[in-house]
């Protein structure tokens, strides 16, 4: 299981000096999974004390804009514009492989003046929720498996997306999934990816091509939760730094291409004991009510919390019958089909895997959701109803069909605010809700195609 470097901030600061950083990326991952912060000189790096930035950095919409007028809101995040106090976190520092110059980047944890952590945080959200774990002595484990697109350069958003051209100088028109050429058509980029991750101590694991056309999925090894987020959030920057570096685009939206499947954040978790058992398993090997229990909290909180796991209007578009992607909150051994697929393995390794999240979700709220989720079905004893054991895409559509209703479902599950944060649940609902707005000013072309001259 991966771990996180254990520096002190005296150990930080000679990791800095033995590689000759000359700058330093200080980075706050927001509630959209986008990285902010300053980029500093290295004689300017803060120490313990910290560093200045806007708390409304944390109250953004995609776009960049903010919910001024929703009360919730401006209750949680002041009006006054006032600031908070970044720490770096000496377990995430790693370098900036791709720069010119020798330079590091270090993830930064937010604080009020009084020193308690910004409780909607997107880093914060996490502590919350591994806390509660911590509190009944049980350990969570997460292994993220993550799905991109590689495409075309596309400067014009009017245009509708293109794979990249391969070193046969031929883009993909079919869908190769496993295939091995697909993904030597690529072999620089991803010898450049594989470096990256190296340089920065990113426990990657395998690759493969996906289903979709230029369609690619990159499995992580399992790990601490917190750690894990951490660096699923520097690898999907990485990423696109790395596309970009090689004439193309990598995004990580949930459906960027209308005629292939969209891309999911698939999650294997278990939860071990303080003796590092894992909690899933009974002694003799057999399931335990902790795993089924654990199941039964993802049936019954998982739609209320499809806001955090589905965070865009395009999100929904992946969500659809048929389209490589759950359409309900149905369990299984071994089937894909399903929300919640329980993998071949041998009991020590026993595990669930959530496959409803998409690839566009905040990695940290996605670990949150999940984890919170599976903690109550545990602590409340939920049982789970009786595995599917054919295709769950026969069966009824059990998930929110559209950003807004998501929304509503989040803000009215009580339990979920309780677990996640109260004002979390505020701020987050606020930026979505604008965001929709935003979206809802923009006339798309199956309108114009379809109602121009037809109604």
């Amino acid at each position: 299981m991966s771990s996180r470097k254990n520096f002190t901030y005296a150990e930080m600061d000679q990791w800095l000096n033995g590689r000759q950083v000359t700058e330093i990326e200080c980075l706050v991952p927001d509630l959209t999974g986008v990285a902010r912060g300053k980029i500093l000189p290295r004689a300017k790096f803060a120490d313990e004390r910290g560093m200045r930035i806007p708390e409304a950095v944390l109250g953004m919409t995609v776009t960049g804009n903010y919910p001024e007028h929703d009360a919730a809101y401006l209750r949680a995040i002041s009006a006054t514009d006032r600031d908070m106090i970044l720490k770096a976190d000496p377990a995430t520092i790693t370098m900036v492989p791709w720069a010119q110059d020798p330079t590091a980047q270090v993830i930064h944890d937010c604080h009020f003046s009084d020193g308690t952590l910004v409780d909607f945080a997107p880093r914060s959200v996490l502590r919350r929720v591994l806390k509660l774990y911590a509190g009944h002595g049980w350990a969570p484990a997460i292994r993220p498996e993550i799905e991109f697109y590689l495409t075309a350069r596309n400067a014009d958003p009017d245009q509708p997306l293109k794979s990249p051209i391969g070193r046969s100088g031929r883009g993909e028109t079919s869908r190769q999934v496993y295939s091995i050429d697909a993904v030597n058509e690529f072999d620089p980029l991803f010898e450049d990816i594989y470096d990256y991750c190296d340089a920065m101590e990113l426990d990657v694991d395998t690759l493969i091509h996906e289903f979709g056309a230029g369609q690619i999925g990159m499995d992580f090894l399992t790990g601490e939760p917190l750690a894990m987020a951490d660096n699923l959030f520097l690898f999907k920057r990485m990423i696109r730094e790395a596309a970009s570096r090689h004439g193309m685009y990598a995004t990580f939206m949930a459906k960027p291409l209308e005629a292939e499947p969209g891309s999911a954040m698939h999650l294997h978790q278990s939860v071990l004991d303080r003796e590092g058992r894992n909690l899933f398993s009974n002694p003799d090997g057999a399931p335990s009510r902790h795993f089924y229990h654990f199941i039964g909290g993802l049936q019954r909180y998982m739609p209320a919390a499809m806001a955090l796991a589905a965070p865009y209007v395009n999100s929904y578009r992946r969500l659809v019958r048929n389209a490589s992607a759950p359409i309900n909150m149905q369990w299984g051994h071994d089937n894909r089909t399903v929300g919640f697929r329980v993998p071949e393995a041998a009991p020590q390794e026993r595990h669930i895997e959530n496959r409803v999240v998409g690839a566009d979700a905040n990695p940290y709220l996605a670990f949150a959701l999940t984890l919170a989720c599976g903690y109550l079905g545990m602590t409340e004893q939920l049982e789970p109803g009786a595995p599917a054991s054919g295709s769950a895409q026969a069966l009824d559509f059990e998930l929110p069909s559209s950003l807004p209703q998501a929304l509503a479902m989040l803000r009215a599950e009580d339990k979920l605010r309780e677990v996640l944060g109260e004002r979390f649940i505020d701020v987050y609902a606020a930026i979505k809700d604008q965001e929709h707005l935003e979206f809802m000013t923009v006339i798309s072309p199956w309108e114009r195609e379809h109602l121009l001259l037809h109604v």
